[in-house]
């Protein structure tokens, strides 16, 4: 007998039914009012659960945050080498945005329009905690493997991290139809190929 999903809670609903909106009301100003409607409350049973707007939208990236880490630090477990952690790491977020367009607006910023700078700022650290994470994994190449970014190592997670906000835009922009992940392959063999070589003390050997 299959174990029934329990039942979402009431913050949770409120959640995802933003996220809803932020994807099927792309371009569009997302009030209290109309999630009050789209979840079947009032305004004040929000209220109940989140003190503002801006908490809703906090509790969105929170869950950004936690479904990210939580998985590249599986893939820091799983993949020993540093092209495939880099590689898997761009195709995890890229993905993630893909699956999940009324985040990707987060992700992007887009719909941060004229709210808080506080989210605004937290969503931008998002992509700095990413790069953060590409640059370790780069020092640690040559370290673990021998090999070394053709770019300083700044450089080369800045690329990276280029690369992927620049796709979320990109399909943001778009209203959904230009997916992150097309041509995925192709450009990453471009991406990869030129990202690593071996040090000049692996060579010398």
């Amino acid at each position: 007998m299959t174990q029934a999903t329990p039942p979402l809670s009431r913050r949770e609903q409120i959640l995802q039914a933003l996220a809803l909106m932020l994807e099927e009301d792309s371009g569009k100003r997302i009030t209290t009012a109309a999630l009050a409607r789209q979840v079947g409350v009032s305004e004040a049973a929000l209220y109940r659960h989140f003190p503002s707007k801006a908490r809703m939208f906090e509790g969105l990236i929170e869950f950004i945050e936690a479904s990210l880490f939580e998985r590249i630090r599986r893939i820091l477990d799983d993949e020993p080498s540093a092209l495939a952690r880099c590689e898997t790491i761009v195709q995890l977020v890229l993905t993630f945005a893909e699956k999940n367009p009324g985040l990707s607006r987060l992700m992007d910023g887009d719909v941060l329009t004229g709210e808080t700078a506080r989210l605004r700022t937290r969503m931008s650290q998002l992509f700095e905690r990413l790069e953060t994470q590409l640059k370790q994994v780069l020092r640690e190449a040559e370290l673990r493997e021998g090999l070394r970014p053709r770019l300083t190592v700044s450089a080369a997670a800045n690329l990276l991290s280029a690369f992927m906000e620049g796709r979320i835009s990109q399909y943001v922009r778009s209203d959904f139809r230009h997916r992150p992940t097309t041509h995925w392959e192709d450009q990453w063999r471009l991406l990869g190929g030129g990202l690593l070589a071996a040090s000049p003390q692996t060579t010398s050997l």
